[in-house]
């Protein structure tokens, strides 16, 4: 039962990283992966424990995420004139937890990071953690932690979700 428990988050992953790989088109079907009261959140420090107390360079509701892609596929936001585009690489998840009968799994996944707009090219690495929870016969993001590698450096704006 572990297994195919494990097996089951490392597909969510793989093929939910996939729809998120082409997030231009697939805001909504991003979105739909997580829990109603899921949350996207990247510290600000190494190993930071608390995204309320502590400042953080994201840390976002539902309806903070949807705010965000509501702007950015606006006509008129200026900023985004050329429009943000992204890729992402994606190693194959690792599972962390695997607790099939209370329903709570989480996985972490390294990652490389591109998002380009006009000549700025910007590129970022670290490792994506998903804290995913069964609903039904699926499962859905509680919290998706990005850690960024270079958390300390000095960044522009970040424009799209990694």
């Amino acid at each position: 039962v572990r297994d195919a428990a494990a097996s089951r988050v490392g597909l969510v992953l793989l093929f939910g990283g996939g729809r998120q790989s082409g997030i231009r088109d697939g805001w909504q079907a991003w979105l739909d992966l997580f829990h109603p009261e899921g949350r996207y959140w990247m510290p600000l420090e190494w190993q930071q424990q608390d995204p309320v107390l502590q400042p953080s360079l994201m840390y976002e509701d539902l309806l903070l995420m949807k705010v965000r892609i509501e702007r950015l596929a606006g006509e008129r936001t200026f900023s985004q004139k050329p429009k943000s585009r992204c890729h992402h690489l994606l190693q194959a998840p690792q599972i962390v937890a695997c607790d099939p009968a209370a329903g709570l799994f989480k996985a972490r996944t390294s990652f490389l990071y591109t998002e380009t707009r006009g000549d700025a090219l910007e590129r970022f690495s670290g490792w994506a953690s998903h804290d995913l929870v069964q609903i039904g016969d699926g499962l859905k993001i509680r919290l998706k932690r990005i850690d960024l590698v270079n958390f300390d450096a000095p960044f522009g704006n970040i424009q799209l979700f990694m």
